[in-house]
């Protein structure tokens, strides 16, 4: 699969579309503020009407996952879902299919002065590019 990425303010996905608002940006903070990632997979022709798994990931520089307080104590940034999507009538065989996901995420409190990374696994499986790095500005 051939995948997209972009950190925003704010995304959406709408009638096939990507609406993104404060698109393409890579340092945030300190303070914490809420973010969105809008991602586009190419899904090809031999893996459509197949349910699939992704796996979003905020890790750290050294890859490590990123700990979030929680009521429950410190807990790692993860979020996931499912899609399967179909061959649309009249598509030349072989002809991949465009898959628009907009994820928001609340405003998280990361630690200042660091650099962290969204990573992308579909099926259990990434690639350098399914991840989008931002730095989190130090306090003060």
């Amino acid at each position: 699969m051939r995948v997209t990425m972009l950190l925003a303010d704010a995304a959406q996905a709408v009638g096939g579309k990507l609406y993104v608002l404060g698109g393409g940006w890579s340092v945030m903070g300190p303070s914490p503020s809420p973010m969105a990632i809008a991602i586009k997979i190419d899904v090809p022709w031999g893996e459509t009407d197949v349910r699939h798994r992704w796996v979003l990931d905020l890790i750290d520089q050294d890859g490590r996952p990123v700990l979030v307080p929680a009521p429950a104590g410190p807990e790692p940034v993860q979020i996931s879902g499912e899609f399967q999507v179909g061959r649309p009538q009249g598509l030349a065989e072989g002809t991949p299919i465009d898959l628009p996901l907009a994820i928001s995420v609340g405003a998280l409190t990361l630690p200042p002065g660091t650099r962290c990374v969204w990573r992308l696994s579909i099926d259990g499986a990434t690639a350098p590019d399914w991840q989008l790095a931002f730095d989190v500005r130090p306090a003060g």
